[in-house]
C-alpha cells in the first residue's frame, strides 16, 4: 500500500517508518556484502531461483 492510500495519519507514519528502516536494513546489507542489492525484475529473479539454480519461469515447462 502507498503511503498516501493509507486512511489515517497513524498509517501514514507508520508506512513511512517502515520505509525508512527498510532502507537503512538495505543499506546495512549492501554495506556488508559490498555490492548493491538487485533491484526491480532482476531482484525477483534473482529470489526465485532455487538452489538448483533454475528460474521459476525455467521450471513451469
Amino acid at each position: 500500500m502507498a503511503i498516501e492510500q493509507a486512511p489515517t495519519e497513524k498509517g501514514r507514519q507508520a508506512a513511512r517508518g517502515f520505509k525508512q528502516e527498510t532502507r537503512r536494513q538495505e543499506k546495512k546489507v549492501e554495506a556488508q556484502k559490498g555490492s548493491d542489492l538487485a533491484k526491480g525484475a532482476d531482484r525477483f529473479e534473482e529470489r526465485a531461483k532455487s538452489s538448483d539454480g533454475k528460474s521459476a519461469g525455467d521450471k513451469q515447462y
